[in-house]
């Protein structure tokens, strides 16, 4: 029994290719069920907190460009027109179902500072109580390291927005339905994954490449995240974003997705 039901405070990490057509363009039709599923959930009692891709790859779909820009100074200028784009749905596809969302855009430099965390937390708290959304991404105009690297931050960010707002689930949706012993792409028959206990060096190498082409994460950027959300303490699923309406079989405690345990000690 999962006991998915009974959390509270979750933090759902959308990835690049659940939020945009591959043209790098907003998938209208599934940020449009996104929004209602995760508003009827925030409804219902849920804490939600957001953290979202999708900048670089919604700034290049708007400027028309078939893919991201290479250059680093081209991919913050992209980013700050993507996160506008980005931003302007989700306030007016929440406001829709009566949903007031929030933007928060962090850095490592603020996460490694600890007067900065403790500004976080207390600004998450106040959002929450206020029934507000928070909307958490990398700010990648200004923080340059993650662009250059191409490392995927936005899971394990989203695993530290976890930690530091003490959530009970970290849910990330992206376009794999779960961790598999092998790499589906490869091998069609390859056996899905749906529960880990512990992080061990067999599950890490199960961890594929990168993903698609306008995300930068990939199976290996998701364990990472679990290392840090069930160091944590917190239990994390992954999941395929592309039907929303899952969602509501995942709170009802149906199996869906890889569930890896947060540790119980903690």
């Amino acid at each position: 029994m999962r006991n998915i039901s009974e959390k509270k405070r979750i933090v759902i990490k959308l990835g690049t290719s659940t939020l945009a057509h591959k043209t790098g363009k907003l998938n209208i039709r599934r940020m449009t069920n996104l929004v209602r599923v995760i508003s009827d959930l925030h409804n219902s009692g849920k804490e939600i907190i957001m953290v979202s891709s999708g900048a670089v790859g919604l700034g290049a779909g708007k400027l028309g460009l078939p893919e991201k820009p290479k250059e680093t100074r081209q991919k913050q200028a992209v980013a700050a027109i993507g996160q506008c784009e980005l931003m302007h749905v989700y306030d007016d596809m929440f406001a829709r179902y009566s949903v007031t969302v929030g933007q928060i855009l962090l850095t490592k430099t603020i996460i490694n500072n600890p007067s900065h965390c403790e500004n976080f937390k207390n600004t998450v708290e106040a959002l929450v109580g206020m029934g507000v959304i928070p909307i958490v991404n990398e700010n990648d105009t200004i923080a340059i390291d993650e662009l250059e690297l191409e490392i995927g931050e936005n899971d394990s960010l989203s695993a530290l927005v976890a930690s530091l707002s003490g959530a009970d689930l970290l849910l990330i949706l992206s376009d794999i339905d779960s961790l598999y012993e092998e790499d589906p792409r490869v091998n069609p028959d390859a056996k899905p994954v749906y529960y880990v206990e512990e992080i061990t060096p067999e599950i890490e190498k199960m961890a594929g490449g990168a993903g698609s082409k306008l995300g930068t994460g990939g199976m290996s950027t998701k364990i990472n995240a679990a290392k840090i959300a069930t160091e944590a303490g917190i239990d994390m699923i992954i999941m395929n974003g592309r039907d929303p309406e899952v969602l509501y079989d995942l709170f009802e405690d149906k199996e869906i997705g890889t569930l890896f345990k947060g540790r119980r000690d903690k």
